[in-house]
This record gives structure tokens, sequence and C-alpha cells, in this order.
């Protein structure tokens, strides 16, 4: 069966812009399904074609609201009863992945309960790009592809031909990416220290490293209500910063987050396009993921290695 199983890739309703473009690179037509709403909200996806003996990747972000998470949840369950030979979750973003521990009493674990619902749907693989945390692999006991930005990344910045270059970590949670930065792009680094008094609160924040006259480029995972990022850029430029960029993987821009970004002294800020923008912004530019995914889709059905797709 594995040899003869065809490949489809479905979406849930909101990634299809990304899910699209996956398709299209991949060279195959993205594969019908609907998702009839009820009146009082409830849904029921449903794949309108057969998938009976094959390889079915759904795609998905699981970004707010939690009705993304229960639609993919529902069609891995709708693949399973439908006899597709192998399931794989395409979960670009990883929403609770900020819930990888117990960081005070009574609190859940939230991205261990992500794992066990998708498991216990019936997954057989996941494919995703930087988890908030890495140990977050180690939650599934299904393989896991955890691909990375830095591979579109690295070679945009590659191409600015920035003079002075450095790279920077908006704070130590991030200076093990941001290193991996700088060893590529043979520069140094610099790291923000920052303090919070409340969740999507930042309070004080210092710079450790020179940015006098040097052109950075802050380095992270996702940006939320763009507090820290904004500071850190802001600071950067009040201790002398020639210009400052950031690129993050994951846009989710909540709340104050396209306001700030839009006030502060960021030049440019890069993301993929994990999740879709609410708005548009001068600042803000796309680097667009579909063609990596799309990659390691085809390696993953083809039973090739997918370490060429990382930096």
């Amino acid at each position: 069966m594995a040899g003869n199983a065809p490949i489809k890739i479905f979406s849930g309703t909101q990634t299809r812009y990304l899910a699209e473009k996956i398709s299209s690179s991949a060279g195959l037509h993205l594969g019908r399904s609907s998702c009839p709403v009820f009146s009082d909200g409830e849904f029921e996806p449903c794949y309108e074609e057969t998938i009976r003996g094959s390889h079915c990747f759904i795609v998905q972000s699981t970004f707010p609201p939690a009705d993304n998470i229960l639609e993919l949840l529902l069609m891995i369950d709708a693949a399973k009863r439908a006899s597709a030979y192998k399931i794989i979750a395409v979960i670009p973003y990883f929403g609770y992945a900020r819930q990888d521990r117990k960081d005070k009493p009574r609190v859940s674990i939230g991205a261990k309960l992500m794992a066990d619902m998708f498991s216990a749907a019936g997954i057989d693989r996941l494919i995703t790009m930087d988890l908030h945390a890495d140990q977050i692999q180690g939650f599934f006991d299904v393989p896991v592809d955890h691909l990375t930005a830095s591979t579109l990344f690295i070679p945009h910045i590659r191409k600015m031909n920035l003079e002075n270059l450095v790279v920077a970590s908006p704070d130590v949670g991030g200076t093990k990416r941001a290193n991996t930065y700088s060893k590529f792009l043979g520069t140094d680094m610099v790291i923000c220290h920052k303090s919070r008094s409340q969740a999507n609160v930042v309070g004080n924040m210092t710079v450790i490293g020179d940015v006098k006259g040097k052109d950075v480029v802050i380095i992270d995972d996702m940006i939320d209500t763009a507090g820290t990022i904004t500071k850190a850029a802001n600071l950067m430029k009040e201790k002398g910063a020639n210009t400052v960029r950031a690129f993050a993987t994951h846009a989710v821009l909540s709340g104050p987050a396209y306001e700030r970004i839009d006030k502060s002294d960021l030049d440019e800020i890069y993301f993929t396009d994990s999740i879709p923008l609410r708005k548009k912004s001068d600042k803000i530019k796309i680097i667009s993921c579909s063609g990596l995914i799309a990659d390691v889709i085809q390696k993953v059905y083809k039973n090739e290695s997918i370490s060429t797709s990382f930096i």
C-alpha cells in the first residue's frame, strides 16, 4: 500500500491562503473539503473527495480562536474514519507552545495537552515550524519534523549586504536562536535583557553588547503584542544603532501590535506567512514559507531525507 498510496493536501478554513500556495509549490491540486456551520456555531469538516488509502496532509495553523484547533482535530478524525493510509498534520504555527512547562503553581501545560489531543485524534506525523520551545517535540509519540525559518531568513539577510551587521536577541531565552544566525552570518551578537511585570508587559530592558553604528537584525520566533521587539528597537536606536530590523517567524500581532510597530524605530520587520496578517503596514514584509513546507511534504511522502531543508 505504501508505494501506491497517493498524496493529497487539504486545508483548514483559516489557513487556506497558505495551503493553496503549498499545494501549488508541490505541483498538486488542493484537495476539496468543506466546513458547514450550524446555526449554534457548531461546525462539521468534511472531505469532498475520496481519501481512502492516501497520504493525507492537513494544513492548519492553530492561532486563536480555538476553533482552528478544534477544526483540525475534527479533520484528523474524519480522515482516520475515511481510511486514509497516513495522516500528517502540517501546523506552521503551533498554538499554546508558550505553555510548555509549569512556571507557577496550578497551571496547565497546554502544549502537552495539545500534543495529546492530536495524537488521540490519530496523526501519524507532525510538520511544524519554529516551536516556541524545542522540547515540545518530545511531547509527541509520533515523528515531528521541526522546520526553522532560518532557512528562509539567512539567505535574505545576506542579500541585504548590510555593512556593519550585528545579530540581536530580544531576550535571554532567544540567545540560542540568535547565536545560530550570528554563526552562519559571521557576525557579533548582542542580547537584550528584560524583566516582565506580568504577561505581555515588559518592565525594564538593557542591551548587553555594542550597537553603536551597527545595522542590527533582531531574531525572534514570534511577535505577539510587539512590546518587547519595539522596546528593543527603540533602545538600540538610542544606543546609536544605524538601522534596526527584525525577523520573526510567526506574526501573532495581537492587541496594540500594529500600532506599536508603526510608531517604533524599527526600519523593517519580516515574517513568514504562517499566520495571516490582519492589516497592512508599510514596515511589515512577508517571506513565504510555502516553498519550504511543500519541499518537506514531498520528501516525507517519498521517504527522503529532509536534512537539506535545515540551516
